[in-house]
């Protein structure tokens, strides 16, 4: 577990989003991390410190001193002891003194103090949110070398609707999960991703497609998303949720994929090119859905644009290209021909004659070859883990090429 061992601080202000804490400490617990919190006065007006004093399983921290016994809280130890200060929820009072270093109680006082990385979750009513001052202090922060969490759009308790809705506590998770497994490497890179099929029209009604799922390719977007790459996930229609972190573009059609993923090559460092993107589509789309006359019918296909080979034209040095071959038979000497075909720097080679590899299935058994002549496979296991071992032997592949 990325989370296990580490040492989160969470800070709690007056919101009434700070329900959400008690549920994200549970989570953190769960990951096997060591949680403690410092609540501001106004934070207890909205749950108590005994909650999330027994589900952090530490005691919770609001004072300077305990007034009947003398005992001093150290903010200074605190925030060494921190391996990450969160502050979730974050309200626009706690922002501003955040950037003008008011101390005026304890969890300012930790921040103050604190040598780790500092990640701010706002949440408030959506008025409060855009209002230039809070837009600015979010700046100013940033400028700090902070992390801001963006809120959510939905409904919120004034009862309107808009921006300023705390992230979820799942989405906090993988927050701070990016931030312990971040590479070096991926620091200020950019990656595009494409997952999942294409869909190509026949009719208004039936269309030609594929039994792609999209999941590794969005365990791919995961991975180098947590590794702190800016990425960019162009998907096929699939039945996926969101990735937080990751900026999601869906597209229907190959040409449609095409236009997303050649509109940001020329920034991306990385192209995971993991869609099952169909080879033919029909040459002529019927206007009227085709009514069942003959036992047979015939369809003129014409073929799809190839993203990959289009893209490997123009690639330049040092950006990688990473491509999937999806075999029956034939499988290594397919997979080189089109490592050499397409322009490939690497292609992972996944055989539907192994059981539990392949489409739908949440695991899959790969091998990778590079431009090197390296060869490495590996044994069947989760989608998960699998995208973890293809960012690192690309990283490991590029480092041989910087």
């Amino acid at each position: 577990m990325i989370l296990e061992n580490k040492n989160i601080l969470i800070g709690v202000t007056g919101s009434i989003a700070a329900y959400k804490t008690a549920h994200l400490i549970r989570l953190l617990v769960k990951e096997k991390a060591n949680v403690k919190v410092v609540m501001t006065p106004a934070a207890a007006e909205f749950i108590t410190p005994l909650t999330l004093s027994t589900l952090s399983r530490n005691p919770v921290y609001s004072h300077f001193s305990d007034k009947d016994t003398g005992e001093w809280t150290s903010h200074v130890e605190l925030g060494l002891w921190a391996d990450l200060l969160l502050v979730a929820p974050a309200s626009a009072n706690t922002l501003a003194k955040c950037v003008t270093g008011v101390c005026d109680n304890l969890l300012q006082a930790v921040y103050l103090s604190a040598r780790c990385p500092v990640i701010f979750a706002p949440a408030m009513d959506l008025d409060m949110y855009r209002h230039p001052s809070v837009q600015a202090n979010l700046a100013i922060l940033k400028s700090y070398d902070n992390r801001v969490i963006e809120p959510n759009t939905g409904e919120l308790a004034s009862g309107l609707e808009g921006k300023g809705r705390m992230a979820e506590p799942e989405e906090l998770v993988e927050a701070l999960q990016r931030e312990f497994s971040a590479e070096p490497l991926l620091k200020g890179k950019t990656v595009v991703v494409t997952a999942g099929p294409t869909q190509e029209d026949i009719d208004p009604v039936r269309f030609i497609s594929n039994h792609s799922s999209g999941k590794m390719g969005f365990e791919i977007a995961r991975s180098f998303a947590r590794g702190g790459a800016a990425v960019h996930l162009v998907a096929g229609p699939v039945a996926l949720p969101d990735i937080p972190g990751v900026n999601r573009i869906n597209v229907r059609t190959a040409t449609e994929m095409f236009e997303a993923v050649n509109s940001l090559h020329e920034q991306a460092d990385f192209v995971i090119f993991s869609a099952a993107v169909a080879d033919y589509r029909p040459e002529t789309v019927a206007q009227q859905k085709i009514k069942k006359q003959d036992d047979e019918m015939f369809i003129e296909l014409e073929k799809t644009v190839d993203i990959a080979a289009e893209l490997g034209r123009v690639k330049r040095e040092n950006q990688v290209h990473v491509g999937f071959a999806l075999e029956t038979d034939n499988e290594l000497q397919n997979a080189r021909g089109k490592l050499a075909r397409k322009n490939f720097d690497m292609i992972v080679l996944n055989s539907l004659q192994d059981k539990g590899a392949g489409f739908r299935y949440d695991t899959n058994k790969i091998t990778i070859f590079d431009q090197n002549g390296g060869e490495k496979s590996f044994g069947l296991k989760p989608k998960e883990v699998v995208a973890d071992d293809i960012k690192n032997a690309v990283l490991e592949y590029y480092k041989s090429i910087r």
